[in-house]
């Protein structure tokens, strides 16, 4: 069956390490058909950013297609959806798609019945747990009012043990997660392509956020791990008991990132096949990439990039990036080089709908479907992250960072997550360098001058700027 307009499945997943697909042969310890699928049958960009090394800005910025820091928005503490602007989803809504929205939602704070809520944001079908009330993360087993009750007030915000929501409706679920979203997807898709009705899926798995230990039974037997007990304690006692259980100290850390990563993409491999069963693989673009680079806290890989989640290293804010639509121009197992960001994904997927570029011409993300085809290598000029106690940017082959050595910030990153973001000023050429092993600042002041007038302009440029395009 061909349609008018293509279907779009957005898969965002959680903390996922760079190095961490069987498609990129570094490691054996793990196999990722599913996504490796994807690469195969797609194009594969190299050097794709997020805007944060955090989830809660990074996914409020791509939901809105404009940089968080128009809002405000810099860290967990601060993020916020941006009600400024349309999302994603009201956009495809206008085009007249059906939308739907499964798993982790995290853009701050937000409570259920507000604009960060996916069914107050242009989603008709919603499932989905609201992390900003959990600590940042989902549980993977649990979700249940005698959950809640048996864990007490503190142990259920931390092991985020609360019902799921569909609408504002609480609903239970005593079982993995990861496995109700998958199948939840392939439903959506099967309602939906059964009416002809063109369709935005947004696949938000809390996949491989820690703690991976929680895992099905049957899993546990089968890789031979033993369990784990969630945290049921009050918040005197929690940081103790959260270091056991984060890189270095959590025995079978690995193995158990591992079984979550690839039970994850057993469900992205159904997907992928369920689109083809039904005849709508090659109009269907279906993307991949994670909301911020990979944590140490979970024992991924980043490799060979520098750094983890929380930081600005490459390996804090570069992640993969997945995109296949055989039906739209996209060449099968090809890699697009130059910086692109997760913002682009706004102008991207609208205008692989169709959708006028006055729709999304408010977004600071650039339409990829050029590089993607192969007809245009056009990419991002620069790039730029902002955290307040830390910021970056990226011009051309160089990357100009800076860490504040005594924000309170950047002391808790290293005693807690255990993430080292280097301190000062540094320059790195990312051309020749890009695991960031030699900093070359003392050598290129002129590019260190260059660049930090650049991030300042645009700090100067951007901050507190929204745009609403309906005001513009």
């Amino acid at each position: 069956m061909a349609l008018e307009r293509p279907n779009v499945i957005l898969i965002l997943s959680d903390d996922h390490g760079y190095a961490d697909r069987s498609v990129l042969g570094i490691h054996g310890d793990l196999h990722t058909p599913g996504l490796d699928r994807l690469a195969n049958e797609g194009v594969s960009c190299t050097e794709a950013y997020v805007t944060a090394p955090v989830c809660s800005p990074s996914r409020a910025g791509m939901i809105a297609g404009q940089h968080q820091a128009r809002w405000g928005a810099q860290w967990f503490e601060d993020s916020s959806f941006p009600e400024h602007t349309p999302s994603l989803a009201e956009r495809f809504k206008d085009l007249g798609y059906a939308t739907g929205y499964l798993g982790k939602v995290h853009y701050g704070p937000e409570k259920v019945g507000d604009a960060g809520a996916p069914p107050h944001h242009g989603f008709d079908t919603t499932y989905y747990g609201l992390a900003g009330q959990q600590k940042g993360r989902l549980n993977y087993l649990r979700h249940s009012a005698a959950a809640v009750q048996q864990y007490g007030e503190f142990g259920a915000e931390a092991s985020a043990v609360q019902p799921m929501l569909e609408g504002d409706t609480e609903v239970e679920l005593e079982g993995f997660l990861t496995d109700e979203l998958g199948a939840r997807a392939r439903a959506f898709v099967s309602e939906n392509t059964a009416a002809e009705q063109p369709f935005f899926l947004m696949l938000a798995f809390n996949a491989v956020h820690n703690f991976c230990w929680q895992l099905p039974g049957e899993e546990l037997q089968k890789r031979n791990l033993p369990t784990h007990a969630d945290y049921r304690g009050g918040a005197e006692d929690y940081l103790g008991w959260y270091d056991g259980q984060v890189s270095p100290n959590l025995e079978h850390g690995r193995e158990y990132y591992v079984a979550q990563l690839e039970l994850m993409d057993r469900q992205i491999a159904k997907l992928l096949q369920g689109l083809e069963d039904q005849g709508i693989g090659d109009d269907t673009l279906v993307v991949y990439l994670t909301d911020n680079g990979g944590s140490n806290c979970n024992f991924a890989d980043n490799t060979p990039l520098r750094g983890t989640k929380y930081t600005l290293w490459e390996g804090g804010i570069r992640v993969p990036y997945l995109m296949r639509w055989p039906g739209g121009g996209l060449p099968a197992g090809e890699l697009r080089d130059g910086p692109v960001s997760s913002l682009d994904l706004y102008p991207t997927l609208l205008a692989a709908a169709g959708a006028p570029p006055e729709a999304y011409a408010h977004s600071d993300g650039m339409n990829l479907l050029p590089l993607l085809r192969g007809t245009d290598p056009a990419t991002h000029e620069a790039l730029h992250w902002d955290n307040g106690f830390q910021w970056a940017v990226r011009a051309g082959k160089w990357k100009l960072s800076w860490v504040d050595a005594d924000s309170p910030h950047t002391q808790g990153l290293r005693d807690v997550e255990k993430a080292e973001p280097g301190l000062g000023l540094r320059l790195y050429d990312l051309g020749s360098d890009p695991g960031e092993t030699t900093e070359v600042s003392a050598d290129h002041p002129e590019v260190v001058d260059k660049l930090a007038l650049l991030h300042a302009r645009w700090r100067a440029r951007v901050a507190g700027s929204a745009v609403d395009p309906a005001r513009s």
